[in-house]
């Protein structure tokens, strides 16, 4: 594949590839360590016949990007945790309704407003669980900068597939980290752009949510001459609401299973020098680099450590994690909170065995840390 080198931050990464990846309207609200992203597709989007609005808050936003993307538009925003919260009501309407957008969150330090400028990944269960009620997630964590531009890419095509919101999760690191990356050329990232289904049928047969049981729903555009009703309540084929147990029923099941069931499209992550460890690491972000760095200098001393990175952390990638922490007895987890994956390492595991090594002042892990850290396994 044919690459193009930018030097640039993790942020200014993430606006490039929506813009490249089809997105047509962004809408957000200044919020550190997030704000460059929307500084950057304010200049971006009206070069490419978009719109990038700034609205007068984090619900506002959100709100905006759903009707874009309900009349056919790419749409995207991008926050921090505090706005995540804001946005939590209406990314469960977006759940329920099934409309496709990208929600890049930008992490730092909570809760409450914690520590705006530096670094942590205290949303994981937050965009795991992103509103009440049963929903299930698809969340992608870039791990470098080159991560930044294609994970937020991917997110688009996972969106229109899956015909809901993608959370992209970054930390402040990653975000403000400044470096090159060499990155697939425009053309390439537009070429692998997959559009949601539209139907094309009599509109006296269109019944968007009357698809099969593993199967999102079909939204076509509005004002496209397709009538259906469009809510939060439970809903039949149509959209109109219902309390009808089977329907019920039978719609909240389906929402699962267009996930659970296609979990094979969703999953990605990294294997690192894990043919011969003795001692597994389980990292993902910009922790991982820090990882790596450590594992490079333990191997010197002829201490054999792997890292297993998920890129997709929800749905995680269960049954790799269970293959490693099944064959590999060291494992360690390390994360820049309170041990928000290593629950899930445990439950996927089944191991109570577990060690883990956390950080919540706002500060990188350093490969030193995690150096002293392994030897004391």
């Amino acid at each position: 594949m044919q690459t193009r080198e930018m030097i640039s931050t993790g942020n200014q990464l993430a606006a490039v590839a929506a813009v490249d990846a089809g997105c047509k309207y962004f809408a957000g609200y200044p919020l550190t360590p997030s704000s460059e992203i929307m500084h950057t597709l304010s200049d971006l989007l009206p070069q490419t016949g978009g719109v990038s609005m700034q609205m007068e808050d984090e619900i506002a936003s959100i709100c905006s990007v759903i009707g874009a993307s309900m009349s056919g538009k790419r749409a995207m925003t991008a926050t921090s945790g505090p706005g995540l919260s804001l946005k939590a009501e209406n990314l469960g309407l977006a759940h329920m309704a099934e409309v496709p957008l990208v929600c890049v969150d930008v992490m730092r330090g909570g809760p409450s407003t914690g520590l705006p400028t530096r670094v942590a990944q205290g949303d994981v269960s937050q965009v795991k669980h992103p509103s009440h009620g049963d929903l299930k997630s698809i969340t992608v964590s870039p791990g470098n900068l080159l991560e930044c531009y294609t994970q937020v890419a991917r997110a688009f095509n996972l969106a229109d597939r899956f015909m809901q919101p993608v959370f992209v999760i970054m930390d402040e690191t990653l975000g403000h980290m400044h470096g090159k990356a060499m990155i697939p050329l425009e053309e390439q990232t537009k070429s692998e752009i997959k559009l949601r289904k539209q139907f094309e049928g009599k509109p006296e047969e269109y019944f968007p949510y009357g698809v099969a049981q593993d199967q999102p729903a079909v939204l076509n555009t509005m004002f496209k001459g397709y009538r259906y009703h469009f809510t939060g309540l439970h809903h039949d084929k149509q959209g109109f609401p219902t309390e009808n147990m089977d329907t019920c029923t039978l719609l909240m099941e389906r929402l699962f299973n267009k996930v659970e069931q296609h979990e094979d499209e969703l999953e990605a992550y990294e294997e690192y020098m894990l043919e011969d460890a003795e001692v597994l690491i389980i990292a993902y972000g910009s922790v991982s680099l820090s990882v790596k760095e450590a594992i490079r200098h333990l191997r010197n001393e002829n201490i054999k450590v792997g890292l297993f990175r998920p890129i997709t952390l929800w749905p995680s990638p269960s049954n790799k994690i269970k293959e490693y922490t099944d064959k590999i007895e060291k494992v360690l987890c390390i994360e820049l909170n309170m041990g928000q994956y290593f629950h899930e390492i445990q439950r996927v595991s089944s191991r109570l065995d577990i060690d883990g090594l956390f950080k919540v002042n706002g500060r990188a892990i350093s490969p030193h840390e995690i150096i002293e850290k392994v030897k004391g396994l």
